[in-house]
């Protein structure tokens, strides 16, 4: 059964966050691993979900020898 779009949105978050740190994921590793987990889940819905993780600042891009997904890095001044 395929996750609702919120669902997806924080499986996605959950993926980003557990490999922080560890390996940087792609756009399209992402989508791999969810179609690993939910073959039926569109690749469209995917995409959009990445795009409102990136639009509410949940996630950022970083560009570092390719195009990566990642929990934006939170500088030392600025924890609470």
């Amino acid at each position: 059964m395929a996750l609702s779009k919120e669902e997806l949105v924080e499986y996605i978050y959950k993926l980003v966050e557990g490999a922080q740190g560890k390996k940087q994921l792609k756009a399209k590793d992402i989508e791999k691993l969810v179609l690993k987990e939910h073959p039926d889940q569109p690749k469209n819905d995917v995409k959009f979900a990445i795009k409102d993780l990136i639009d509410g600042g949940r996630c950022v891009y970083t560009y570092f020898g390719g195009s990566f997904i990642e929990i934006p890095h939170v500088e030392g001044a600025a924890k609470h």
